[in-house]
């Protein structure tokens, strides 16, 4: 654990001072595949709402 962000013990954290880009990026991201993201802040996972609820980004819809 020496830098601000990467993975201990195979858990991902990031101790980066919070934006709302990257908050946004982790809870609601259509176009990102992931159902679990990196937390946006901390150590461990966030879950991106936008895959659990079933939508689906602009790659997916073959625009």
């Amino acid at each position: 654990m020496g830098g601000k962000t990467g993975k201990f013990l195979g858990i991902p954290y990031d101790w980066r001072p919070l934006t709302g880009e990257r908050l946004k990026s982790r809870w609601w991201n259509p176009d990102d595949p992931r159902l679990f993201t990196p937390k946006a802040l901390g150590w461990g996972f966030d879950v991106n709402f936008a895959r659990l609820l079933g939508r689906k980004g602009k790659d997916s819809e073959g625009v």
